[in-house]
């Protein structure tokens, strides 16, 4: 009985020991979760950023379908969808019609050429607006010859 009384203290202490070790554990954890909701948030802001960035460029595109890109003559910039659009003609330091690339011209005489040009849509995105998202794309207007 003797020798049981002495040991009683130590099955606290190594209790004590093992309930710190398990909290320690425990709150790491804890901040690991928090981290990595903080990173899915990010990621989800940048796949909004993208779905923006596309709408923006489908906007402008379809407001000036037909007849505006094919006489545009100089950059112009426009906001929509919570970014700002550059619609910039091709080539960039004289734009003129050009060889179509996926058509064949409709005849010998080569009535008929292209119009380039290329639509930039920028948004930005995150905390404080820290990220910047840039889509580009380009279309190519058909045009008759000389017009």
């Amino acid at each position: 009985m003797k020798g049981l009384k002495r040991q009683s203290g130590v099955v606290l202490f190594f209790a004590l020991i093992l309930l710190i070790v398990m909290t320690v554990i425990g709150v790491a954890l804890a901040v690991n979760s928090g981290q990595s909701l903080r990173m899915a948030g990010a990621g989800s802001e940048r796949i909004e950023a993208k779905a923006i960035a596309d709408g923006g460029l489908a906007a402008v595109i379809n407001a000036n379908a037909g007849s505006s890109f094919a006489t545009m003559n100089s950059q112009t910039t426009v906001t929509a969808f919570n970014g700002n659009q550059t619609i910039t003609p091709l080539p960039k330091d004289d734009p003129k019609d050009v060889g179509c690339q996926r058509t064949v011209n409709a005849t010998s005489a080569n009535l008929i050429s292209c119009r380039r040009i290329e639509v930039t849509n920028t948004v930005a995105y995150g905390r404080d607006d820290m990220g910047s998202l840039t889509v580009t794309t380009g279309v190519e207007q058909q045009v008759l010859t000389g017009n």
